[in-house]
C-alpha cells in the first residue's frame, strides 16, 4: 500500500496521506515519502495547484508512538536529524513556488496541525479539530513555532502552543489558522472548484515572487524590504508573464493562464 497517493486532475495535484489505520501519524519513512511526492509535485508540469488531504478518520495526529518512543533511546545526533528531516518537509511547502492547499477532515493534531497550517490556504470541516498538544507530553511546538507565530501572530500562538487544547474549526478560523469551514460532503468540490480557479486566474511566474516576496520580507527591516520590493517589481515586469498580461490588459482580452 502506496503511504502517499499522487493523482493530479485539471492542473490540480493532490497528495494523499494514506496511512488511516495510524490516523496519518508522522513516522521518519512517511515524512520521507510526503517529501519524496511533494517534490514531484513541483516538478510536475501539469501541475499548477497542490491538494494535500488524507485518507481515514483524520488528516494527520501527529508523530506516532513508535517514533515517540523511539526519541526516548536515540542519540542527540540522531534527534536532531529527525527534527531536521521535519523541518525540511515544512520548508519544502512553505517556500514552494507553487500554491498548497490542506483539506483537513477530522483532526489536525501536534505535527499534523503544522502540516495543515504550513499550507496557503485550509479548507476544514465543521467536525475538524486543531491542536498543538506537545507541552501535555513534555515536548515542544519547536519548528511549528516559527510558522505559526507569523501566521496568527504572538497571542493566538501562544494560546494553542502554551496550553496544548484542541480547538475547533470556528476558533481556528477565528485564530486565521485556517480560510474556509465547509461542510464535509461538499468540501472535495469546494477546495477543487477553488483550486481550479487559481489555476485559470494567477500567473504562475507572479505566485512563485509573491511567495518568495511574502517569505522574504518578514525578515528585513522596513527599509530593506522596500529596496528588495522595489527590485522585485524590476524583476517582475521582465517577466513573460507580465507582458502577456499588460498586453491582454490594454487591448481588453480575456486572459486564461
Amino acid at each position: 500500500m502506496e503511504l502517499v497517493q499522487y493523482e493530479v486532475k485539471e492542473r490540480v495535484a493532490y497528495i494523499t496521506l494514506n496511512r488511516p489505520e495510524k490516523r496519518n501519524a508522522l513516522s521518519f519513512e512517511f515524512v520521507q515519502q510526503i517529501k519524496v511526492v511533494f517534490r514531484k509535485a513541483e516538478m510536475d508540469s501539469d501541475c499548477k495547484v497542490i491538494v494535500i488531504k488524507a485518507n481515514g478518520e483524520a488528516f494527520c495526529s501527529g508523530a506516532d508512538l513508535a517514533s515517540l518512543q523511539k526519541l526516548q533511546t536515540n542519540t542527540d545526533e540522531e534527534n536532531l536529524a529527525d527534527s531536521m528531516h521535519l523541518m525540511e518537509l515544512y520548508k519544502m511547502i512553505h517556500l514552494s513556488p507553487k500554491i498548497v492547499i490542506s483539506q483537513v477532515e477530522g483532526a489536525a493534531l501536534a505535527g499534523g496541525c503544522g502540516l495543515a497550517s504550513i499550507c496557503d490556504f485550509c479548507f476544514a470541516t465543521p467536525l475538524s479539530k486543531f491542536a498543538y498538544t506537545e507541552v501535555k507530553i513534555g515536548f515542544v511546538p519547536a519548528i511549528v513555532m516559527v510558522f505559526l507565530i507569523r501566521k496568527i501572530g504572538e497571542n493566538n500562538a501562544r494560546s494553542m502552543m502554551l496550553t496544548g487544547d484542541i480547538i475547533d474549526a470556528n476558533k481556528a478560523l477565528h485564530f486565521g489558522l485556517i480560510n474556509v469551514i465547509v461542510e464535509a460532503d461538499i468540501i472535495e468540490n469546494e477546495v477543487f472548484d477553488f483550486a481550479k480557479k487559481l489555476c485559470k486566474q494567477t500567473s504562475s511566474q507572479s505566485v512563485a515572487l509573491t511567495k518568495k516576496m511574502i517569505a522574504e520580507v518578514q525578515n528585513l527591516s522596513v527599509d530593506e524590504s522596500l529596496t528588495y520590493a522595489a527590485n522585485m517589481n524590476m524583476i517582475a515586469r521582465k517577466s513573460d508573464d507580465c507582458k502577456k498580461g499588460i498586453s491582454a490588459f490594454l487591448n481588453k482580452e480575456k486572459l486564461t493562464w
